[in-house]
């Protein structure tokens, strides 16, 4: 088992007992996320850490796209019930990246991809698959996408 894993299970127990019911409910279906990923496909298998993290970054942007939605629909209380769920998720994932931080990474990879021929919108896969390991986890990838796409247009 994987040490993040073992930090979840070891913060539910100790959720559990001090009656944190938010904190409880979000590691439970962060833990049958993760459980449920680990039985998918043919055969049965052990997550990495960085799989773990990525499991949690899917977790917490539903998390962010279910409170924009419930505050689209003029439900507070819901919206807030997820955004506190976000905050549980976020205490295990790894600081986010800036969007100045963001921006520096794709000037320099598009520097990159146009060193070896790739320009304009055509080079935009080129780009991302440098600065994707850059970002995994740290960065959403729609604005990652976003900002390779109007660095490669202008």
């Amino acid at each position: 088992m994987t040490s993040l894993k073992t930090n979840l299970k070891s913060d539910l127990t100790t959720a559990i007992r001090e009656r944190r019911e938010v904190k409880a409910a979000t590691l439970r279906m962060a833990l049958t996320a993760i459980t449920h990923e680990e039985v998918a496909g043919e055969q049965a298998r052990v997550l990495t850490d960085d799989e773990v993290v990525t499991i949690l970054g899917r977790e917490a942007k539903k998390r962010r796209e279910s409170a924009t939605a419930f505050d689209a629909a003029a439900r507070p209380e819901l919206a807030e019930r997820e955004r506190a769920e976000l905050v549980v998720l976020e205490g295990y994932l790894p600081t986010q990246l800036s969007d100045d931080e963001i921006a520096t990474i794709v000037s320099a990879a598009v520097a990159s991809a146009a060193a070896h021929g790739a320009e304009g919108p055509r080079a935009m896969g080129s780009v991302m698959k440098l600065v994707t390991p850059q970002v995994a986890g740290r960065a959403d990838g729609g604005q990652v996408a976003a900002l390779v796409k109007a660095a490669l247009s202008s």
